[in-house]
């Protein structure tokens, strides 16, 4: 059976830097990289299995990144109506206030950031004026978990959603990559949505089922951590899982729909 699909997880670079910053992902994580990181192979790689929406971000490592990255995801969304562009934020960017009203001016739809290769633990005090900035404005995809470092711990982000409950937050990797048990304790149940790019290449399909039932299939999205995976990889992952038709759709599209076009 054919499905709609959006994929609320995809990275894309400018072509003349995509090779680059593609190897650097995969050097850090360890990887074969599937993709090329550029709009024209994501574009290529989602068509195979009927993406017709992709959230699209990339992440500043350095302040002085931020506005071109901003600008680039704004020029792509512009030219493509199935791309929904999340922009970038930095801790160290003096006038975050000013550029979140910039980001919103371009047409970008949200904020991604990435704690470990920005530097920054999801709960520093310098962390705070960027919640401040985006509550209420724009949804914020989080980068969670990782094997060596706490910068992204589940409770680390749930301390930050007891303070600023008007803030949308999309907690990537099912809450925590390789930290799902921390997940578990401090995110389920919570207002938070996960995704689930990256988590079904490494975590039990009976345990990825329960965090997803137990969170509610209500507030999970399909995401597929591209160039890490093709989209191909990501839907064969996906439908292993033994969930019902109506948990997949609501997975797969309808949540998403809710989340980015409906309103």
């Amino acid at each position: 059976m054919e499905r709609n699909i959006i994929d609320i997880h995809a990275h894309i670079f400018p072509d003349k830097i995509a090779e680059k910053a593609v190897e650097s992902i995969g050097r850090y994580y360890g990887v074969a990289m599937s993709g090329a990181g550029t709009v024209e192979d994501l574009l290529s790689s989602g068509k195979k299995v009927n993406v017709f929406k992709y959230v699209v971000h990339s992440t500043a490592t350095k302040v002085e990144q931020v506005k071109a990255i901003n600008d680039f995801i704004a020029e792509v969304q512009a030219v493509n109506s199935c791309f929904i562009g999340f922009g970038t934020l930095h801790p160290k960017l003096g006038d975050i206030g000013g550029e979140v009203d910039r980001a919103i001016a371009l047409g970008l739809k949200g904020i991604k950031l990435h704690p470990e290769f920005q530097d920054f633990n999801i709960d520093d005090d310098d962390m705070m004026p960027i919640y401040e900035a985006i509550e209420g404005k724009l949804p914020l995809l989080m980068h969670m978990g990782d094997e060596t470092k706490t910068s992204s711990s589940p409770k680390r982000l749930a301390k930050v959603l007891d303070m600023f409950p008007g803030l949308t937050v999309i907690a990537a990797h099912l809450g925590g990559y390789m930290m799902w048990d921390e997940a578990m304790e401090y995110l389920v149940g919570k207002n938070v949505y996960f995704d689930t790019s990256s988590t079904l290449c490494r975590l039990d399909e009976a345990k990825a089922l329960y965090i997803i039932r137990k969170h509610g299939a209500e507030r999970v999205l399909f995401g597929t951590d591209y160039p890490m995976w093709s989209h191909e990889e990501e839907v064969e992952r996906f439908y292993r899982l033994p969930l019902t038709e109506e948990e997949r759709e609501l997975i797969l599209w309808k949540n998403a729909y809710r989340l980015f076009i409906a309103r």
